[in-house]
């Protein structure tokens, strides 16, 4: 979480003090307007806010159609829920390797490919981009769809264009750790009727037929589906937050911009490290400076180093749940509790690729040993930077 205070603490009281704070209201409204105001920003036809970024994958893959006997490739890097979101569905995630920028390598997505694969899932991890125009080829050459994992990138950009809106359909989140936060969150955008409407009914689906005239021009079918629906409070929240996002991405750039230009003064930059490479360093967040070693050794003795001083550094392939080898319910095929909802002994899905092993992507956990993350602030100063950079250049 960035920025926070008075403004959110006056739109929640705002949004009680209605007294009418269900999602589909006669007051505020809070977060219709929020979607309004999302739509309006990024330029997507459609957008559906909802509970978590989790949410918003499913109810992505629910609204393209996706399903048992169906694969989806996912990157190697990224929140186990990326992942998960495919099982839920009943489809089987595909594994792919990430490029040198950490995000999916098209390369590599492209031997992954089968007569089976009906989307490819590029994940903006640390608010990196992809390389969306490779991506793009490869749809048009193949015809799979692509369902953009924004999480992280809340309003980042790929070459002017926001980051989620491109493919086919995008999902962002809004919990704690994200750009903007109301605690929880997520959202979907799409520019296809067909998705939306899918995707609004799957979230909602206890509720989208009884509460006003959301299933107004709806030509899909209700079908089963969750409750991810959000309330009124949540919207109010996001609505101030969204507010902040432009300032918070203009500081995070500016400042992850001034740091590496420090270090590359100072001399780091280039003989111990290089930093990692960006799809377009613009449209990056800039919520982390990617410093890239030779050899994991050299990373763990730079990070623990600069940790002796006080500063944080985190090194990627320790993060967990976001490197696919402790992926455990994956890994262990573990999809749903129940054996006949777990995808992974589905009938359906006998032939599909889910031969996991832990070394399957090699370049992968090679790449995330060698890299160290400096995480941004919004809030430096340049006198800030100044000393942050200083203490990164001491040997």
């Amino acid at each position: 979480m960035y920025r926070i205070g008075q403004n959110e603490i006056d739109a929640v009281g705002r949004a009680i003090m209605s007294r009418d704070f269900f999602k589909i209201n006669n007051s505020g409204k809070e977060v219709y307007n929020f979607e309004a105001e999302w739509k309006q920003l990024t330029g997507a036809r459609y957008a559906l806010a909802m509970t978590s970024g989790f949410a918003a994958l499913s109810s992505a893959l629910i609204g393209m159609g996706i399903g048992p006997g169906d694969e989806v490739i996912v990157p190697a890097y990224t929140y186990i829920a990326s992942a998960l979101a495919v099982t839920a569905v009943g489809a089987i995630p595909v594994i792919a390797e990430v490029d040198e920028t950490l995000t999916i390598d098209p390369k590599d997505v492209e031997k992954k490919i089968s007569r089976y694969t009906k989307a490819v899932m590029p994940v903006y991890i640390q608010g990196f981009p992809a390389d969306l125009e490779s991506l793009l080829a490869l749809q048009k050459k193949y015809g799979f769809r692509i369902l953009e994992d924004a999480c992280q990138a809340d309003g980042g950009t790929y070459r002017g264009r926001f980051l989620g809106t491109i493919g086919d359909a995008g999902a962002y989140s809004f919990n704690y750790f994200k750009v903007i936060t109301s605690g929880e969150g997520g959202m979907v955008t799409t520019n296809d009727r067909t998705i939306y409407e899918r995707a609004l009914i799957y979230h909602d689906a206890s509720a989208v037929a009884f509460f006003g005239d959301q299933l107004s021009g709806i030509e899909e079918p209700l079908f089963g589906g969750t409750e991810f629906r959000i309330s009124d409070i949540i919207g109010a929240i996001l609505r101030e937050q969204l507010k902040r996002m432009p300032g918070i991405l203009s500081d995070l750039r500016r400042n992850r911009s001034m740091l590496a230009e420090k270090l590359a003064a100072l001399g780091g930059a280039g003989s111990e490290y290089t930093f990692a490479p960006s799809h377009d360093i613009d449209g990056d967040c800039g919520t982390t400076l990617a410093l890239r070693f030779e050899t994991d050794k050299d990373c763990r003795a730079f990070a623990s180093r600069v940790m002796e001083k006080g500063l944080y550094v985190t090194i990627p392939i320790d993060t967990g749940k976001h490197v696919y080898t402790n992926w455990t319910q994956i890994m262990e095929k573990r999809g749903a509790f129940h054996p006949a909802m777990d995808p992974f002994r589905m009938e359906a899905n006998k032939d599909l690729n889910h031969n996991y092993t832990l070394d399957m992507c090699p370049r992968t956990l090679d790449l995330l040993s060698r890299t160290a993350y400096i995480g941004i602030s919004p809030d430096w100063d340049e006198a800030e930077v100044e000393r942050i950079a200083k203490l990164l250049s001491e040997n």
